[in-house]
């Protein structure tokens, strides 16, 4: 038996990596000639981390994850402490760590597990035919690729989408712009272990370590989509829209480099009844496209990764197989689509009345409430 994988990315290296250990042979086709991540690090919760334990890749994450060890909101004006508190309950709930990663590493780490000279790299795929002999896949380049069954990992901008859905969905613009990079830890910024988040105004910068002594920022701005921005004018327009906020805060725009500081209009889709036609099957942000506020859209492939393999590993007949993953996954993702959404709402000031009410409950938080729902969505994961 063999699959067609598209898209090398996190989704569609855990889908290859998952269908090999299930005795599946992949043939794994990415549109780039060189991969380039979108975003400079990604938060991988503990349900991701056991998913790539499970998949053989545990030692990317033990070697590259940050040392997220706590937590903390603190005001935007004067950066006091709204809620501060230790993340190791968490741990000793869940029975594992967040390893805040960079993505360039994971991708580089994840593509050497599988084997770069594996993945045929230039094949922008325009098209799927089915047959009773399998699956072909057309590529832009003329050529096609057949295999039994493929899956569709090609992203939130997915070819392959309409194909399985039967109709094209639209992106929803979710109300804010993110900017994000990485910079060298500084204690006067923020703690070197902790998570940091400055609220207020709808806004908020936040601050995760990842490997070799590093931060990764985002600034979050509820704003129209469509704005004329771009690097030559990025720091004056951080400067602006956190005018007044606290020093550390500054501290962060003065230090970052604006030739490696990511700017993203964030999206997201209405989540799907389907994710599955016949022998094609949507995975990653093919089949769940996120805003990033509760920070699953990697963690949520890398359980598609490992319900696929696990459900080859106990059959054969590849349509009904498929079917089984399908109703395994749909409610999960859906499920984490719109917590994000929720999430996101709420943190960027949709409702400011809403807003207020959580800054202001932030400053009676112990922790127990967040952790409590860290826990909710970890262990509703696939390896609990």
């Amino acid at each position: 038996m063999k699959a067609l994988v598209i898209g090398a990315g996190i989704g569609g290296l855990s889908a290859a990596v998952a269908l090999k250990n299930a005795g599946i042979a992949c043939d794994v086709f990415e549109a780039v000639k060189e991969i380039k991540p979108v975003g400079a690090a990604i938060s991988i919760w503990p349900n991701g981390v056991k998913c790539m334990k499970h998949l053989g890749m545990g030692g990317i994450m033990e070697t590259y994850g940050g040392p997220m060890r706590s937590m903390a909101y603190r005001d935007y004006r004067q950066g006091e402490t709204l809620t501060q508190f230790s993340l190791a309950p968490l741990v000793e709930r869940v029975g594992g760590r967040p390893c805040p990663v960079s993505r360039a590493e994971l991708q580089r780490e994840m593509l050497n597990y599988w084997g770069r000279d594996n993945v045929q790299f230039g094949k922008r795929v325009s098209g799927v035919e089915e047959n009773a002999d399998g699956v072909t896949a057309w590529f832009t380049d003329g050529s096609t690729a057949h295999g039994d069954f493929l899956i569709a990992a090609d992203g939130s901008h997915s070819a392959l989408r309409p194909y399985v859905l039967g109709y094209t969905p639209q992106r929803r613009y979710a109300g804010y712009v993110n900017w994000n990079g990485l910079v060298p830890v500084d204690e006067s910024i923020a703690p070197a272990e902790q998570w940091t988040t400055f609220v207020g105004e709808g806004k908020r910068v936040s601050l995760m370590p990842v490997s070799d002594g590093r931060f990764y920022f985002f600034f979050d701005v509820p704003l129209p989509a469509g704005l004329a921005e771009d690097r030559t004018t990025l720091r004056d327009d951080l400067t602006r829209y956190f005018s007044g906020w606290a020093p550390p805060v500054q501290r962060l725009i003065a230090a970052l480099d604006p030739q490696i500081t990511n700017r993203i209009e964030i999206h997201d889709i209405e989540p799907f009844d389907k994710l599955v036609r016949g022998k094609v099957a949507l995975l990653g942000d093919a089949g769940h496209s996120t805003t990033p506020d509760i920070g699953q859209g990697g963690c949520a492939a890398m359980e598609d990764a490992v319900v696929l393999g696990e459900i080859f590993r106990e059959q054969t007949h590849i349509e009904s197989a498929l079917r089984e993953y399908e109703a395994q996954r749909c409610d999960r993702v859906r499920d984490l689509v719109l917590k994000a959404r929720k999430r996101c709402d709420i943190t960027h000031g949709k409702d400011m009345a809403l807003t207020q009410a959580w800054y202001q409950e932030l400053k009676e938080e112990s922790g127990e409430r967040i952790i409590n729902g860290l826990c909710d969505t970890i262990q509703g994961g696939p390896l609990g």
